[in-house]
């Protein structure tokens, strides 16, 4: 919890300034009774009164105070709020080494699932595109807010291919650029990126992802896959009767966590398609939302002033008196 007006705090001394206060009045009270009658006649000189009761309603009191002074100070909690016009595009490897089963049922069928689970997390203020790429890059939906349009694009990734990941973060960031300015600022964006391997081909992906970050796009990779995963390709392509081979796919964690250094953005890795579905809806809430400081003073004061009627209410009930 952080205050607006913090400096206000420094009343909250009174509060104990004013039970010592109490204290010295109480024990004054105990030596004038002393002082005006002898003591066999002091019981009904000055009755006792109940020990507790006459002590619980200036704790009311007290505490009501401390209460009030804690609301007068401007009591804020931060909240996740979606932020407005934000823009995510959802950049998808689907080169062949996608197809390898060591995330169930494959590696492109567990990303599609993940991608359709983000989708729901983020909220339905925020745009969202989606973006496929192997050797080249295909813009599957431009940032938006109608998910079965998302959805749809998604039923659209097909693997095939190698994997140009640099023209897949440049394509990104030239859609998210097309969004109109709000009041002279473009909104925020991202691009989450998903691969599992190196770029084979095309535009050094290090340099586009320095590009994106001078324009204030980062780049949260994800990489998919165990170094244990391998795809069956054709031992000869240019005689497929050749039969075929397996071949390895290890996931390349070293060049996406790069990336996303370069795109002053951050990295994830994901071996299961339940942790990929994990990172996916974390980084819906965390992308789609900001933090953002709320007043709660109405609270504070509501029970400050609840416990103020509730000790004068007690004093008149007992005592006859306010105080």
């Amino acid at each position: 919890m952080s205050f607006g007006a913090p400096l206000v705090l420094v009343a909250l001394v009174l509060v104990p300034l004013l039970a010592a206060g109490y204290v010295v009045l109480q024990r004054d009270r105990l030596r004038a009774a002393a002082a005006f009658a002898a003591p066999h006649m002091a019981p009904s000189v000055a009755p006792r009164r109940p020990r507790w009761r006459r002590h619980v309603p200036l704790a009311a009191f007290l505490l009501a105070v401390a209460i009030l002074v804690v609301a007068a100070a401007k009591p804020q909690r931060t909240v996740a709020v979606p932020v407005e016009k934000a823009q995510i595009m959802l950049v998808t490897d689907v080169s062949g080494s996608m197809l390898a089963t060591d995330v169930q049922p494959n590696r492109l069928v567990a990303a599609r699932r993940a991608a359709k689970a983000f989708i729901e997390q983020v909220p339905r203020q925020v745009n969202v595109g989606i973006e496929a790429f192997n050797q080249a890059p295909q813009v599957l939906a431009n940032p938006t807010t109608d998910r079965d349009a998302l959805n749809l694009a998604l039923g659209r990734l097909r693997s095939s291919g190698g994997t140009a990941t640099g023209e897949a973060i440049q394509t990104a960031v030239r859609v998210l650029a097309q969004a109109p300015a709000q009041n002279g600022k473009k909104p925020p964006s991202a691009i989450v990126l998903l691969s599992d391997g190196a770029s084979t081909k095309g535009v050094d992906p290090l340099a586009a992802a320095t590009a994106s970050g001078r324009v204030r796009i980062p780049i949260y990779t994800v990489t998919l896959g165990t170094q244990g995963g391998t795809i069956t390709v054709p031992r000869s392509e240019a005689n497929p009767s050749a039969g075929t081979i397996t071949k390895p796919v290890p996931p390349d964690v070293e060049s996406l966590q790069a990336i996303a250094r370069a795109s002053k953005g951050k990295s994830y890795t994901a071996q299961t398609a339940s942790g990929l579905s994990d990172v996916y809806k974390s980084l819906g809430s965390q992308l789609g939302t900001k933090k953002e400081p709320r007043e709660i003073t109405a609270g504070f004061a509501g029970a400050g002033l609840a416990l103020l009627a509730l000790g004068a209410a007690m004093s008149l009930r007992w005592f006859g008196r306010l105080i």
